[in-house]
């Protein structure tokens, strides 16, 4: 039986190549492991837009760029439909709090409807949203 997949968030993705982040070393510390493990991990094309774009504004286009070619290969990218974005849009306007975008909201429905529990991610809305976070 295959391991649970596991859910990569831009917080994540974002820790891995900015090492003025603060959590760039526990980013760096798991990654290696969650590829060794074969493991499933799984993101959206919203967080996929949402990445390209910090990285590139934030680090500069060859980051985005380098990220997009050798990062995002190892993962499965869920593409959001029509019933998901508008559960998810749902979702963020009856949360109502700044602090949960929309991409964020798109997580965790696409994790509640694939069934997955952790989340690589950096963020406490997944715990709040009754996720398990990796790392612990």
């Amino acid at each position: 039986m295959s391991p649970e997949p596991i859910y990569v968030d831009t917080s994540a993705f974002y820790a891995l190549l900015d090492r003025a982040d603060k959590y760039h070393d526990a980013a760096r510390a798991i990654w290696p492991a969650l590829l060794k493990d074969d493991i499933a991990l799984v993101t959206t094309n919203y967080v996929v837009s949402e990445t390209i774009t910090i990285l590139q504004f934030r680090i500069g286009f060859d980051a985005a760029d380098l990220w997009y070619r050798d990062i995002l290969g190892a993962l499965d990218v869920y593409w959001v439909d029509e019933t998901l974005h508008r559960r998810a849009y749902e979702l963020w306007m009856n949360l109502g709090r700044r602090r949960f975008s929309l991409v964020d909201c798109v997580s965790y429905v696409t994790m509640r409807h694939n069934r997955i529990e952790r989340a690589f991610a950096f963020k406490t809305n997944f715990v709040e949203q009754g996720f398990e976070l990796l790392p612990a």
